[in-house]
């Protein structure tokens, strides 16, 4: 039988520029690809052309190739839980080349789980269909929350069986990134003192996002504080929106400012700065509260493999540069924070009391073990003059009106008429996430039976988390507080 060929415009610019950072690999063949899904909206946007189901499966579980695809495995290193891997690379990823959006940018496309390559170490390179699933519903939520993200272009049945904890049903996934460059890309090179393949790394970061910096006097210096921004705005997004990676390895933070890598994340319910769901994580070094202070310890791992190229006759002499950059990343982040925050509040302009209204909301939901995203949400109804869902979540109603009071005050006489400003806060703070107890069920019906309606139809409501939907409440609702609380999540591998 022949299947049609689906041609795409790759570019190979990683693979040119940067040839001590990758390895030759070929996806494995598997037995019986299925499509489970197809992200049209995103293969709209990378100018894809239509072909049947049956192409896609071949296509984007491995079995064929598109047209003008040259796979390759990354090279990284990385900081694992703090320690340091000097060789981790892509064990189960191969990037199959580059393509210019609709909108002029580049954007990788790579497999995820098509099988073993020069980096798998002990892995067997495969992945799940659990897993792939989870990162297309999480990866979707993002973007539709605004959050940077990377996404899935497609997720394919394999009719093969990985084996975990017990066998489960295998999958491929193809997912789009702005790049796929990480501080661990940076640590591959400085710890092996290739100042060469440094240089040729960060001229290429430089070149692919941010060009802009390209002519200044300390352009890795300039590089640096870049995407300190970028990785501050990135995590106040996260807080803000009650997102918990799980895995903040240093291979793990993507340079382009996206989240990447979605393993054992999930979205908190009761807030609590000390929750915790992945499996792995047993001393909670990644719990929600310590994520912005180890993106900054991840950032100051990047900066020490920066040193050689700012000062490159003494690197020494630009830690004293270097270390401010880093900093002021505190800083940095409070202000996105802060920004973010007065936006879910309905706050106009900017005072100093802003930052105390919003820590005190911030422990007041600590106290009474809130629901992040409904008590946010209740706000709209509390600004519309119906407190009852409120006071519904937060069980202390004296420290409550207390808050409330210094909120009203913050806007103020000028405040916005109370539609407009529930109207305001409504499309500020979502009320529908990918609820972890949804999500499981999607994965489950996925998985054991083979049934997508679950995550189709979970998809289709975070397309519009911002939005009412009408026979949708049961998406809205966070788990009994007896399946909440014994929660886990588990690495794909």
């Amino acid at each position: 039988m022949r299947f049609a060929a689906m041609r795409i415009a790759f570019q190979h610019s990683y693979a040119e520029q940067l040839p001590d950072a990758w390895a030759a690999a070929r996806p494995d063949a598997p037995s019986a690809p299925v499509l489970l899904y197809w992200n049209a909206g995103l293969a709209e946007e990378l100018g894809l052309p239509t072909v049947d189901e049956a192409t896609l499966a071949r296509l984007f579980s491995g079995a064929q190739l598109p047209d003008g695809a040259r796979p390759i495995a990354q090279a990284y290193a990385g900081h694992q839980f703090g320690g340091l891997s000097p060789s981790l690379g892509d064990g189960r990823a191969l990037l199959l080349g580059e393509a210019t959006d609709r909108f002029g940018q580049r954007r990788d496309i790579a497999l995820k789980g098509s099988g073993r390559t020069a980096f798998s170490r002990r892995g067997d390179g495969k992945a799940a269909v659990g897993p792939m699933l989870r990162e297309l519903i999480l990866g979707e939520a993002m973007q539709a929350l605004g959050i940077p993200t990377t996404r899935a272009l497609a997720v394919c049945a394999t009719g093969d069986t990985v084996y975990r904890d017990r066998p489960l049903p295998g999958a491929v996934l193809t997912r789009v990134a702005a790049s796929h460059l990480r501080v661990g890309t940076f640590q591959y090179f400085a710890i092996r003192g290739d100042r060469e393949s440094l240089r040729r790394l960060a001229d290429y970061t430089l070149q692919r996002h941010y060009p802009q910096l390209a002519e200044q006097d300390q352009p890795w210096l300039a590089l640096l504080a870049a995407i300190c921004e970028r990785q501050a705005d990135l995590l106040a997004r996260w807080m803000h929106a009650g997102f918990i990676h799980g895995v903040m390895n240093t291979d793990n933070m993507a340079l382009s400012g996206e989240t990447i890598d979605y393993g054992p994340c999930a979205f908190m319910e009761a807030h609590h700065p000390s929750t915790v769901f992945s499996s792995i994580d047993e001393q909670g070094r990644y719990a929600y509260g310590n994520q912005p202070a180890i993106a900054q310890w991840n950032l100051a791992r990047l900066a020490e493999t920066l040193l050689p190229l700012i000062q490159p006759d003494d690197p020494a002499a630009a830690v004293p540069a270097a270390s401010d950059v880093i900093d002021a990343f505190a800083e940095q982040y409070q202000q996105c924070w802060l920004t973010q925050g007065r936006r879910k509040l309905g706050l106009m302009g900017a005072e100093p009391r802003d930052e105390a209204l919003l820590y005190n909301w911030t422990a007041l939901l600590t106290d009474n073990q809130a629901d992040h995203t409904l008590a946010w949400r209740a706000l709209a109804d509390e600004a519309a003059g119906q407190p009852a869902a409120l006071r519904a979540l937060i069980a202390n109603h004296a420290a409550l009106d207390d808050w409330l009071a210094q909120w009203r005050a913050r806007l103020g006489p000028s405040a916005q008429a109370a539609t407009t400003l529930a109207e305001a806060l409504r499309s500020a703070n979502p009320l529908y996430i990918p609820r972890n107890h949804l999500v499981e069920e999607a994965l489950a019906a996925a998985s054991e039976y083979g049934d997508m309606a679950p995550t189709l139809a979970l998809l289709d409501v975070l397309r519009s988390p911002f939005d009412q939907q009408s026979g949708r409440e049961r998406y809205a609702q966070p788990a009994a507080p007896e399946v909440a609380q014994d929660y886990r999540t588990f690495c794909g591998t």
